[in-house]
């Protein structure tokens, strides 16, 4: 097995000469895309990873001083795309794996083709007149919260972040997923995910873009896909009709259909 499979936990599926890689969120694994990557495997091949921390990739790989910034994860990505990809790649992140992806269109745009952001945020925190949802208090009182007790944040803030209030399974799943993460790794990442601020990089990527965002999201608001597709060089915003930040697992029909959409007219 090689280096980058074993960190990674690389999966490969599908067949096709392009390649639609999906990277999940905080807290999250790969399992996420369980419902809207399958979808994909006819057309094209399709790759699926948990960063380095989460899912079962080798926590050993973990690196404070690397993943100190998203930067450590898009060169992540980059090594992904280059040993398992074949042909143009279409990337779809959850979170922070959007800007993480951006990131990589940034540093290797000749890689991507397009790049679907699934409830994305380049600040989670309100500046002026940027309003990325949450103010400085809130951040710290949240990061502080989770440092004292990680288990006990998990499970009241994962089922607000999942949303979804008429499928309690899923919300049951992401606290879940919250709880198996290694405690120490996952505060840091939280840190890193929102202290982050990325929004100078945002009309940096060349790349088009799919914002794909949900009418009712405690962590995206749609004032940041608004400024996101305002930044963007080349980008569409569509808003799916779903209460939460998960809407590939919530709302995976209308989320392929908006994706659909979006490369029909990207990739003409």
């Amino acid at each position: 097995m090689s280096l980058v499979k074993a960190r990674n936990n690389v999966s490969v599926s599908g067949s096709g000469s392009a390649t639609m890689v999906f990277a999940h969120g905080f807290g999250c694994d790969q399992t996420m895309w369980r419902f809207l990557a399958p979808a994909y495997e006819e057309r094209f091949r399709t790759i699926a990873f948990d960063l380095v921390g989460s899912g079962r990739s080798d926590l050993t790989a973990y690196s404070r001083e690397k993943y100190d910034t998203l930067h450590g994860y898009a060169d992540d990505l980059l090594e992904i795309i280059d040993e398992f990809a074949t042909g143009p790649v279409i990337f779809v992140g959850h979170s922070v794996s959007t800007m993480i992806g951006l990131l990589a269109t940034i540093k290797a745009p000749e890689k991507f083709s397009a790049q679907v952001m699934v409830g994305p945020s380049p600040c989670y925190i309100n500046d002026g007149d940027y309003v990325g949802g949450f103010s400085r208090e809130d951040i710290d009182e949240l990061l502080e919260t989770m440092e004292a007790n990680y288990l006990g944040w998990s499970s009241s803030l994962a089922p607000a972040i999942m949303g979804a209030p008429e499928r309690p399974e899923l919300r049951k799943e992401l606290t879940d997923s919250f709880c198996r993460n290694d405690p120490d790794i996952a505060k840091h990442f939280a840190r890193v995910t929102f202290l982050s601020d990325h929004r100078e990089d945002v009309a940096r990527s060349q790349v088009p873009a799919l914002i794909l965002q949900c009418t009712d999201d405690m962590v995206a608001p749609r004032s940041v896909g608004e400024f996101l597709h305002r930044a963007m060089p080349v980008s569409t915003l569509h808003i799916i009709d779903n209460v939460g930040h998960c809407p590939h697992m919530s709302a995976p029909t209308a989320s392929s259909q908006a994706i659909d959409r979006f490369l029909a007219q990207s990739l003409r």
